[in-house]
């Protein structure tokens, strides 16, 4: 089968996997423990992934939290934000964000606004990107306690300004999130120059890391103090309060390889991605003119991410049809039920949203896989 799903789901890197399998068995020790051999064992090796995980987004390793996933990284920081800073009478608790997040954005918001919070979610242009201009009015006018905007669209693979947005927030002193799920690895990531990006959510499988770990990261107010929020889960204090729970060593540490083998490949992957890109897009436009439209940008996206029309077809009974022989999906796996909030809100139509199709690439693919595309007429 031909894979082209990879902004659902990664194989796991070969390296990754040799990385973690002695966590599963012979080094089983619980971090937390202490003194004797498998213990420390587990607790240096979730250090070191720690620093390999700061060192692919530019911040201190002490500032990188392991969560299960970015969907719990989102909640843990926008309700823990939320909660800390605005849960009492007179407080701010104006929160902002876009009509295009990610369910876990999304629906977090609108759970705080039932909870009586002051929630706003600011409108996008045809590839579905705010404007700088227009977060800065926003920010300045609303004056929000936290503001949380994707990095790169999972859906059309539009790419926010997010270095200048966070100098807007910077110069606000007001804190600010985004959802970096779907960009490491792909582009360049380094928070250590964006003082204004106080949050950053992650996911592992995302990069060629294991499921059900990811890291959210939390920027420390001084070199000293740790920014505050009320932990989504409690208990044993573990992440330095911010998350309690007994760490999933394995999938740590393959999170950890995933981050170092993402740094040093970052710059081939892209070009690879961007080669494969241009090959399929050539692709459909020779043989499908006038049959295809595409929807995402031809500019500051997300590399090897196209979202496409086939015009007059149906995109469920397309994927189901060409299931046995290629994965691809209509839009975010995340919600898959129901008919893209992402596109509608980029103006797109009923109709033009039940045609569209995401193709997303990996750069281990070869050309000749994708001429099976040839073959559409």
């Amino acid at each position: 089968m031909l894979y082209l799903d990879n902004s659902a789901t990664t194989k796991i890197h070969p390296e990754v996997l040799e990385a973690m399998m002695p966590y599963l068995q012979e080094e089983y020790g619980n971090p937390s423990s202490k003194f004797y051999s498998l213990a420390e064992n587990a607790k240096k090796a979730v250090a070191k992934a720690r620093e390999q995980v700061a060192t692919l987004l530019g911040c201190d390793p002490d500032e990188v939290v392991f969560t299960s996933g970015a969907t719990e990284s989102n909640n843990m920081i926008i309700k823990g934000i939320a909660d800390y800073y605005g849960r009492e009478a007179g407080a701010n608790n104006r929160l902002l964000t876009t009509k295009v997040e990610h369910p876990s954005v999304i629906e977090t918001f609108n759970f705080l606004g039932e909870r009586g919070y002051n929630v706003s979610f600011l409108d996008v242009d045809q590839y579905a990107r705010v404007g700088v201009e227009q977060v800065k009015e926003a920010a300045a006018k609303m004056q929000p306690l936290l503001t949380s905007i994707m990095w790169g669209n999972n859906e059309i693979g539009s790419l926010n300004p997010i270095e200048e947005l966070a100098k807007v927030f910077e110069e606000n002193r007001q804190f600010f999130h985004t959802d970096a799920t779907q960009v490491i690895g792909k582009v360049p990531v380094d928070m250590s120059k964006m003082p204004g990006l106080r949050f950053l959510s992650m996911s592992g499988h995302k990069i060629g890391g294991p499921k059900g770990v990811g890291a959210a990261i939390i920027r420390k107010q001084s070199k000293e103090i740790y920014t505050r929020l009320t932990p989504l889960m409690h208990g044993g204090g573990q992440e330095n309060n911010y998350r309690s729970g007994t760490l999933a060593v394995h999938n740590i540490v393959g999170l950890g390889k995933a981050a170092e083998v993402a740094e040093t490949n970052l710059e081939n992957n892209v070009q690879r991605l961007k080669e494969l890109e241009n090959y399929l897009t050539d692709i459909f436009k020779k043989n499908l003119t006038g049959k295809v439209k595409f929807n995402s940008d031809e500019q500051d996206k997300i590399p090897g991410l196209i979202s496409l029309q086939f015009i007059g077809v149906n995109n469920e009974l397309l994927i189901k049809k060409l299931s046995a022989y290629i994965a691809l999906s209509s839009g975010s796996a995340c919600s898959s039920s129901k008919p893209s909030h992402v596109l509608n809100a980029a103006g797109k139509s009923l109709e033009e949203v039940r045609q569209t199709i995401r193709i997303t690439l990996d750069s281990k693919i070869d050309e000749s896989d994708l001429k099976v595309f040839d073959k559409i007429k």
